[in-house]
């Protein structure tokens, strides 16, 4: 999961984008800890941008994987984005 935010995390600043975190936006993740230091820029803006939810409400399993379906959301809410 931290993988894929971050891959759409650098597109989207290599086609201009600009980010700046609203506090920390993962402060109310139980497993905020495990977001790997390059990954926490990205999540945080996939996170504050609506593009990624979280597994439960305090989790966000950075570290596990995605599902097809899971992708899938992901992509759209990012194109809703656009």
């Amino acid at each position: 999961r931290q993988e894929m935010a971050t891959m759409l995390y650098r597109y989207w600043k290599l086609r201009g984008g600009k980010y700046t975190a609203k506090d920390d936006v993962l402060a109310g993740y139980q497993d905020r800890g495990e977001v790997a230091d390059w990954a926490l820029e990205a999540m945080s803006w996939t996170v504050q941008s609506g593009i990624i939810v979280g597994m439960t409400p305090t989790t966000l399993n950075p570290a596990g994987s995605a599902t097809r379906a899971q992708v899938a959301l992901v992509l759209v809410n990012y194109l809703k984005m656009n």
